[in-house]
């Protein structure tokens, strides 16, 4: 039986650092049961059990936390997907790449890890506009390689947005369909992190949603 959340609240930030506290409960309850019935677990312990012990799965959790989707300009008005990416190749067309520098961050390793490599499907980067596509993708076999030149613009670091200290002086921060997942309590504290990181005319670009 799913009880004693609060118990596995703990033992998950143990583990991951990830405070569930900061979550909406009744959405992330249903979404972690979900879960952890399919890993034939009958109880949280169990569940915590099997993240302790089988590496795939514990980074398979730590990714259905995180709530990743990755595809180029996924929501075209807004050309967002990928974003780091998709914002160098938006902002080259107004300045030059060498005056672009992008941190990009995340939570879970492998996206940072995967988005480092630069190596997309076919479906990836159906959006993504032609002359783009034409100028900073090179394909391999059925893949496609965004350009040096456009990932010398980004730097990748781990970052928890509910807990790590924020860096200082952007321009711009984008930060689309994160908090909506959050409390009222964190997104308080989230956006005004967001506001002392930003300079005195930054611009805070959300999702359509928040």
């Amino acid at each position: 039986m799913f009880d004693n959340y609060e118990k596995f609240k703990k033992d998950v930030y143990a583990l991951t650092k990830i405070d569930l506290n900061y979550y909406k409960e009744k959405q992330m309850r249903r979404r972690i049961d979900t879960i952890a019935t399919k890993h034939g677990c009958s109880n949280y312990d169990e569940y915590i059990r099997v993240l302790k012990t089988d590496k795939d799965k514990f980074e398979a959790f730590v990714n259905f936390l995180t709530i990743n989707v990755s595809e180029f300009y996924r929501n075209p008005d807004q050309w967002t997907g990928d974003e780091p990416y998709s914002l160098v190749m938006a902002l080259s067309k107004h300045i030059p790449l060498s005056n672009i520098h992008i941190t990009a961050t995340d939570l879970d390793k492998q996206v940072l890890q995967k988005a480092q490599v630069g190596l997309y499907n076919e479906k990836s980067i159906a959006n993504v506009p032609p002359e783009f596509k034409r100028k900073y993708f090179k394909q391999i076999g059925k893949s496609f390689q965004i350009s040096d030149e456009i990932k010398r613009c980004v730097t990748f670091k781990e970052h928890n947005l509910l807990k790590d200290p924020y860096p200082r002086d952007f321009d711009m921060i984008l930060c689309r369909n994160v908090v909506i997942y959050f409390t009222d309590d964190a997104k308080d504290m989230i956006y005004k992190n967001f506001h002392q990181s930003l300079k005195s005319h930054g611009v805070l670009f959300i999702g359509s949603t928040e």
